[in-house]
């Protein structure tokens, strides 16, 4: 008989953490706090009532539309305890996009926070909706809530899936304007929780503070390496700079995760003080590079502070490589760059045809690991393309300097990064083109203090044709997602810049607004 080994599963970190640490607090969220036992209690019994009550099984699906949250928490570990696939949806989705996502994911229950129930109600008879999960409690549209749900299961601990068993289908922007879903499996979360154990060294002192949003990657660290490790974990639903700095001074919280823009916020605000986050040891950060100016601030918050950027995208958990403390206190040049493969991952940049170019060239950057997605939901091709000749192509254009660094020289694919979101182009061009009289439109990136790059649409119009920026903005809003939506509009009436393959010259548009910013153009 062989003795399966089947470490790669959530119930094999989290089930003995939560013994070990049974009267230790696991959770705050404002007034709410529950032990590890009191979480693993309700945990189990979630992941239980969702077959009893909500018919789901091994490999089904469940939307969550929500602000951070400890039911948003229970939610993603029941997912994994029971077999069954969360599907996170982002706050900020146009009813369109949400309706697309569910019909598309075959999404029959959705659990929802008061705050969002009535998008989720709005969209719910088109969308094939079955059951609506109110989580807490509210004057708002649903079927039963949350609590109904775990009053109705036993703690019983469900059979362990199998490593290879999906358990997360995130969908991420598409560059064709569509969005695609990206399944994670068990093996791939496992790995990466390892990764970052690994990596920053995290064990049961840690206090983390959620205040990304759980539905994005940022959130994963949280949401399964600090209850894998004993830590505390402290929830904000929305980050808010004022009680940002409020709960870490209350719980003491040693470990964050934010954006540069939300940093510059909380710095920036007026009740900010070094001593009010003296507790923090460790401030991980991704999206876009820090200006050396804010790191010399995050620096000053107390002499050991570590700082890490984190380079990844959701087809790998966020996690492909970093840029450690000491590369930080370095400074200079290091401060451009994305870091270095993280333990277990390979990097390389590859020309066109695959080959893999030298340290100093510019390429696509390509890559292996074992926390990468099984596939695209339902789209072989595209996972065959994004998996050619056996390395993820990320659609990112860089290089490697001679000691292994990953500089980031551009977002292939028209990319833009505002406020730690990313927008794809083709998604804003595809709701723009469809207004009347639009004959050519182009979306790029520019310089924004506030958010790092602002959406810009250029816009020509057919000659007997005319059209607002309001009319414009008003068009996108209800089409695509508010952060999506221009946050200028220019309208010109010279063709734009074409190349020998009749495509639009972005690089061109580019040029003027980014000239001088150290960035380049492509």
């Amino acid at each position: 008989m062989v003795n399966e080994m089947k470490e790669l599963v959530y119930h094999r970190s989290f089930i003995p953490a939560s013994n070990r640490y049974a009267d230790k607090t696991a959770v705050i969220d404002g007034a709410y706090r529950a032990t590890y036992a009191e979480h693993l209690d309700r945990v189990l019994r979630l992941a239980n009532g969702m077959g009893r009550e909500l018919n789901l099984s091994k490999g089904d699906r469940f939307a969550v539309l929500a602000l951070n949250s400890h039911e948003y928490m229970e939610l993603y570990h029941a997912g994994f305890l029971g077999g069954t696939m969360i599907n996170p949806l982002n706050l900020r989705l146009a009813p369109l996009e949400l309706e697309y996502i569910l019909k598309d994911s075959g999404t029959e229950v959705v659990f929802v926070d008061p705050p969002f129930a009535h998008v989720v109600d709005r969209v719910r008879q088109a969308a094939g909706i079955k059951k609506v999960v109110l989580m807490g409690s509210g004057d708002v549209a649903h079927d039963l809530t949350q609590q109904d749900v775990i009053d109705a299961g036993t703690a019983t601990i469900p059979g362990e899936p199998d490593e290879d068993d999906p358990a997360i289908l995130m969908y991420t922007g598409g560059t064709t304007g569509m969005p695609k879903g990206v399944v994670m499996d068990n093996r791939a979360a496992m790995i990466n929780l390892y990764k970052i154990a690994g990596m920053l060294k995290i064990d049961d002192s840690q206090v983390c503070l959620h205040q990304v949003p759980m539905f994005h990657v940022a959130g994963m660290l949280g949401i399964f390496c600090i209850p894998a490790t004993g830590g505390t974990s402290t929830i904000i639903p929305l980050f808010d700079p004022g009680p940002v700095l409020d709960i870490c001074e209350r719980d003491r919280v040693t470990f964050t995760v934010m954006v540069p823009t939300m940093i510059q916020m909380v710095l920036d605000h007026p009740s900010y003080s070094a001593e009010r986050l003296a507790s923090l040891e460790t401030l991980g950060y991704g999206a876009s590079p820090m200006s050396t100016a804010l790191l010399e601030r995050v620096m000053s918050i107390s002499p050991g502070i570590k700082v890490i950027q984190a380079y990844g995208m959701t087809e790998n958990f966020g996690i492909l490589t970093m840029l450690m403390p000491e590369d930080h206190r370095k400074g200079g040049s290091l401060l451009r760059s994305a870091g270095r493969p993280v333990i277990g991952s390979t990097v390389t940049i590859q020309d066109p045809d695959g080959n893999i170019v030298p340290a100093g060239q510019n390429g696509e950057v390509c890559a292996r690991g074992g926390n990468y997605m099984r596939e695209y939901w339902h789209r072989p091709e595209q996972t065959e393309a994004a998996f050619a000749n056996g390395w993820y192509h990320t659609g990112d254009a860089g290089y490697l300097d001679e000691h292994g660094y990953l500089f980031l020289v551009d977002r292939v694919k028209d990319m833009i990064v505002s406020g730690g979101e990313n927008v794809y182009s083709a998604e804003v061009e595809n709701a723009i083109a469809s207004y009347a009289g639009v004959a050519q439109v182009a979306v790029i990136g520019i310089p924004s203090e506030k958010w790092g790059e602002a959406v810009h649409a250029i816009i020509v119009m057919a000659a007997d044709a005319t059209a607002s920026v309001e009319d414009i903005k008003a068009w996108c809003r209800d089409r695509i997602a508010a952060y999506k939506v221009p946050k200028s509009v220019e309208f010109r009436t010279e063709p734009l810049p074409l190349s020998g393959a009749l495509k639009v010259l972005k690089r061109d548009l580019r040029a003027p607004f980014w000239e001088g910013k150290g960035r380049s153009v492509g």
